[in-house]
Order: structure tokens, then C-alpha cells, then sequence
């Protein structure tokens, strides 16, 4: 099967919007039994630039032509958004639960050409801050400048220039569309002087000094701002690719970046001398280290160095799925050649899963352990899954694995003894299970420089989020409220984490406010609520949210209140829409997520009625 990935907004006309709260509550995490402020729940909009005067105008066939007269008319949505509002939470926001909006903002999007070049069209850019100052509710601005950032034709100037994009090997840019949505893979080099660059951050820029000048009131119901979107390394197939472990393509691979790389290494290593004696290579410059992006199997390599496949970096995921409605399993562990080496997290999301089985009610029965092989002895090894249940154990999975030197030389070496006489899991009542990774059989081939290429990668990730930060700290914008608006790929048990390189980015340490995107069992999890506490996060935001259920009705609900007790800040219900129905077409498979009594895709309709009741407490 297939994982599902992360949905996202994919309709050319996205005006997003979300969930606030107000600036003087500060959230306290539930543990410590302390009162925390209102949670403010505001759903993300789609069409917050469409005004009634257009929308009931059926001389405009299009989106596009229905907001430039809104635009020249002066006027935007917000006659529709407060009704819609007002239909959530009659009477304005208050109580313990308050409802808001999030109001995204497509920064190249807002350029437009004239005789001097490309230049921000303010005209825009009021029409939208004319919202914010006439809904009176509480608001979350989303600065948006990722690869969903992709539309306006700055955009398709951009998109010509290599220089602005993450590349595949040998130079390849990527070319990729997300449910319909035209997706750019901009870079992650943070040369201001890079086109993509110097109209971000003179974007960003312009945004803040109006964002300033609104009066006082309105700027005091602005309490979150997040900012440049789901940041992350990208790759083929972006819609299904990411729980892709065969054959795989990663950026960033263009000449800038390799550049990064060695200067990386160097900051890292001080010397080539290190470097060789860490990855037993035997570079003579600095400029000599390559990229590791071939595989081994398929490819002559010029030195080991150039191998890459999703198991370079020394870890090896052994992941699937377990269902036990009855709560049986006390215990889930890897046992390597007939050792116990770790305990397996479990809990992690598998929309797919429960979407397949139909009597799997909690898409949370993932597990995952990613094994570090990188120690083990050359030669031919067996990886068990062993669930124990009041005192016994049982196999889940059993996997022979192959650790191969780097010379391919021939192996002989065979697997310790096992452990044996172990039923099945699935004997046990009610248990189904399943092992996805790895392939019986699978040879690795660990290079210590592929490892440094991935922590590289997440380094880049991690960089351009602290200067696009730290560039809004400098225009002006208060770091009390700055929040990211990450996706977090490890809740899902599934996906190819080096894909994205974004994991560094998620921890507590990070000069932002943690903004984390939630779909399907992440909503309600065990395993976030951990990671949380691990990472000490305790005042955070969730830009996307929807459980994406429909077999048990409470448990949006049931997600609305654990997040609620964990201390959040904000969340964001995805997505409402205020644009009139002949404009959407049926090209987008996201339409599903779109809340309202009527949609009863991915439980929807239990989610937006859910959204009215928790707005009462």
C-alpha cells in the first residue's frame, strides 16, 4: 500500500486561513495544572479575496477576473468570511475556545510587471490587509514563499532560471504538481542575491512595513504569524514519492550547493585529513569531495564515496503496521541476530492503513525503529519484530538483511541463531499486522559521507528558516509571534525521511515558535504528544489541521480537546471555501478536505460540526 501523504490546499485561487490566539494569553501546558488562555480555532479559507459583488456577477467565468473587480472595486471577502464566521461562533469570539482566521499571503505572488521591472502590486496587497482590519476577529497571518508559493508571473519567470532551483544529479531540475497544484522547488541557498531571493526578501520586507502601519487595533488581533510554509528538501514524484526507498532522487545537487557542501565539511572538519580519517576516503582538496549520488549496484563509482541510496547514511527503518483493538501488546522490540537491540516506537500515523482495512478505527498503528547498521560486521544478518503480550513473545516480522564491504566482496558470513518457536502476532484475538520495510533480503552499504550529505541536507533546511526569521525579526516583525509552518514527516511510519532532510528543523532549540502541521492520526497521537515533551515545546501552533476520519465521529472532537490540554497556541481546521462553486471545477483530488454539513469525504461533515460545538466551550 501506498502512504497517503500530508494534504494541502491545491487550487491555483488558494487564499488560506486560520487559527489565532489572542496576544496576551500564554498557553500553559497541561501537565503543570495551571490555567492556560483561549485556544483560538480558526479554519484555513479559500477565496478570502472574493467579494459578493463578483461572486454573484455571472458575467466572470473565472477566479482570476472575479478578484481583479473585487480589487478595483476596492472590496474583498469579508461580508463571506464573517458570515461564515458567525456561523462557527455566533457573536464574536470568546470563551475558552474562540474562533479566528488565518489569511495567507503568497509573497511572489503579490509582484506584478511595469515599465520599471517587477514591482509589488499594492493595490493587492490592500485589498488583503482590508480584510484583516474589517473582520474583527483574532488572525494569524501566513507569509507563504515555498514551493506552493508558485503562482503570478513573477513565478514563471523564476521558474527559468536553474540558479533558483533545488536540482536532481547532473543538474536535472525537478518539474511537479501536487494534486493539481503547480508546485516550483525553489532553492534553499540563501544568497540574497539570488533572483528567487531578492524578491522574497523584498517581499517580506514590504509586507512587514504594512503590517505596521495598520492601526493599532488591528494589529493588536494579529497574534501569529507563520512564515515561508513546508519547507524541506524535495523529489520525483512529490504527490506519491514520499514513501519511496527504490531508486531514489534527492536535491539539492545544483553547483552552489555542492559548493555549501565542501565548505561544510570544512567548517566541520577543519582539515581533509579529518575528513579522510572519519569516512576512510582519500580526498586531497576540499574541492575533490563530491555529492554522493550514485548507486553502488547499478554505477561505476571514480570512489565509495559517490554511493547514495535510501541506506547510505548507515540506518536501515524497520517499520509496518500493528492493529491490537484490545490493547494486548505490552511490548514491541527489534531483535537483531537473536539480540534484543531497541525498543520499536509504535503509535505512528498510517492514514493508508486505515483506509484500506475496514475495521481499523485509529489510523495511529504504525511502528518504526531506524536501525543503525553502521557497527555491524560485514556479512549476512536477520532482523525480528517481536511483540510480547503477557509475558510472551510473538513474531510480527522477520527481515534477512545483507551489510556488504565496501569492496563487494563475496560473503560467507551466516546470521546468528535467531529466536525460534515464536507464533505469529496475528494469532493473537483481534491483532492484525503487517511489515513493510525492509525488503527480505536487502544488501546496505553503509558511506560515512552519505551520512554527512543528509546532515548537510537538513543543515540547509534548517538555514534558510533561521534567515528568513531572522529577516523578519530585522523588518520589524515581533519574534513573540513568528512561527514556522512545518511538515513533520517522522509521525508517519511510511515515509522516506531523508527525502525531506527537515527533521532538524522541528526540534525546541530553534529561534521560532514550533508551527506543525497535522493530518490524520497526528491530530490525536500518543507519539506527537511525546515528541512535544521530549523536545520541551510547550507553546506551539498548527497551521493545517484535519483528522481526516469518518469511522469513529467523536474523535474530532477528541483531537480538538488533546490539543487544546497540550498547550497549543493555535490550530488551524483545513479548509473552508468562500469561492462560488462554478469557479472550482473537479480537477482536485484536496476538495475532499473542504469542510461543510455536506461533505462527507474524509469525514468532513463530522469535522465541521465538531468545529461548531468545540467553539461553545
Amino acid at each position: 500500500m501506498k502512504p497517503l501523504s500530508d494534504l494541502k490546499f491545491s487550487t491555483t485561487f488558494a487564499s488560506l486561513a486560520s487559527v489565532l490566539v489572542l496576544a496576551n494569553c500564554t498557553p500553559a501546558v497541561a501537565q503543570t495544572g495551571l490555567l492556560r488562555g483561549p485556544l483560538v480555532v480558526a479554519p484555513v479559507i479559500e477565496g478570502l479575496q472574493m467579494c459578493d459583488e463578483a461572486a454573484q456577477d455571472q458575467r466572470f467565468t473565472n477566479v482570476y477576473e472575479a478578484e481583479a473587480q473585487c480589487r478595483s472595486l476596492k472590496v474583498s471577502g469579508t461580508a463571506a468570511l464573517n458570515r461564515l464566521l458567525d456561523t462557527l461562533e455566533p457573536g464574536g469570539p470568546k470563551g475558552q475556545v474562540q474562533i479566528g482566521f488565518t489569511a495567507t499571503l503568497q509573497l511572489l505572488g503579490l509582484y506584478k510587471q511595469s515599465g520599471k521591472g517587477w514591482e509589488i502590486d499594492d493595490a493587492q496587497l490592500d485589498n488583503f490587509f482590508r480584510v484583516i482590519s474589517q473582520v474583527k476577529r483574532p488572525v494569524v497571518l501566513y507569509l507563504a514563499a515555498d514551493h506552493f508559493d508558485s503562482f503570478g508571473p513573477l513565478t514563471r519567470e523564476l521558474q527559468k532560471d536553474p540558479r533558483n532551483l533545488l536540482q536532481l544529479r547532473a543538474g536535472k531540475p525537478l518539474t511537479l504538481n501536487y494534486f493539481g497544484y503547480h508546485v516550483i522547488p525553489y532553492t534553499l541557498q540563501t544568497d540574497p542575491h539570488l533572483p528567487v531571493n531578492r524578491y522574497r526578501y523584498a517581499a517580506l520586507k514590504h509586507v512587514a512595513k504594512k503590517i505596521n502601519a495598520l492601526p493599532k487595533e488591528a494589529q493588536s488581533r494579529i497574534v501569529a504569524i507563520t512564515f515561508m510554509g513546508e519547507l524541506h528538501q524535495m523529489f520525483p514524484d512529490f504527490e506519491n514519492g514520499m514513501g519511496s526507498f527504490k531508486d531514489i532522487q534527492v536535491t539539492d545537487y545544483s553547483p552552489a550547493s555542492v559548493t555549501g557542501f565542501q565548505r561544510w565539511l570544512e567548517k566541520q572538519f577543519s582539515t581533509i585529513e579529518k575528513l579522510n580519517s572519519v569516512t576512510g576516503l582519500t580526498f586531497k582538496s576540499w574541492t575533490e569531495v563530491t555529492a554522493p549520488a550514485k548507486d553502488i549496484r547499478k554505477e561505476k563509482l571514480a570512489h565509495f564515496g559517490e554511493h547514495y541510496d535510501a541506506f547510505a547514511d548507515g540506518k536501515l527503518p524497520f517499520s509496518g503496521w500493528l492493529w491490537d483493538p484490545q490493547k494486548q501488546i505490552q511490548k514491541l522490540d527489534l531483535y537483531v541476530d537473536g539480540r534484543m537491540v531497541a525498543p520499536i516506537e509504535r503509535g505512528l500515523n498510517r492514514l493508508d492503513v486505515y483506509r484500506a482495512v475496514t475495521d481499523i478505527t485509529d489510523p495511529n498503528v504504525g511502528f518504526r525503529l531506524d536501525y543503525d547498521f553502521s557497527q555491524l560486521p560485514s556479512g549476512r544478518h536477520l532482523a525480528q519484530v517481536v511483540a510480547e503480550a503477557k509475558g510472551k513473545k510473538y513474531v510480527v516480522g522477520e527481515a534477512p538483511f545483507t551489510v556488504v564491504p565496501r569492496n563487494q566482496s563475496s560473503i560467507a558470513t551466516e546470521p546468528a541463531a535467531p529466536l525460534r518457536s515464536m507464533p505469529k502476532v496475528t494469532k493473537l484475538p483481534g491483532v492484525k499486522a503487517w511489515m513493510d520495510l525492509p525488503s527480505s533480503g536487502q544488501d546496505v552499504y553503509f558511506n560515512p559521507l552519505a551520512k554527512l550529505w543528509n546532515q548537510y541536507r537538513e543543515w540547509q533546511v534548517q538555514h534558510m528558516l533561521e534567515e528568513f526569521h531572522a529577516r523578519a525579526i530585522q523588518a520589524g516583525l515581533p519574534a513573540a509571534k513568528l512561527f514556522s509552518h512545518q511538515i513533520m514527516p517522522q509521525v508517519n511510519s511510511s515515509w522516506n525521511h531523508n527525502l525531506f532532510a527537515a527533521n532538524s528543523s522541528l526540534k525546541a532549540r530553534m529561534p521560532w515558535k514550533q508551527g506543525i502541521n497535522m493530518y490524520g492520526g497526528a491530530t490525536h497521537s500518543a507519539w506527537m504528544r511525546d515528541y512535544l515533551a521530549r523536545e520541551r515545546i510547550t507553546d506551539y501552533g498548527i497551521p493545517e489541521f484535519h483528522p481526516q476520519q469518518w469511522k469513529t465521529p467523536s474523535v474530532h472532537t477528541t483531537a480538538l480537546q488533546a490539543q487544546y490540554e497540550q498547550g497549543a497556541r493555535f490550530i488551524s481546521p483545513y479548509y473552508f471555501s468562500l469561492v462560488p462553486q462554478r469557479f472550482k471545477g473537479n480537477g482536485f483530488g484536496i476538495n475532499r478536505l473542504e469542510l461543510g454539513p455536506h461533505n462527507q469525504q474524509d469525514g468532513s461533515h463530522h469535522f465541521y460540526k465538531a468545529l461548531i460545538e468545540f467553539a461553545k466551550k
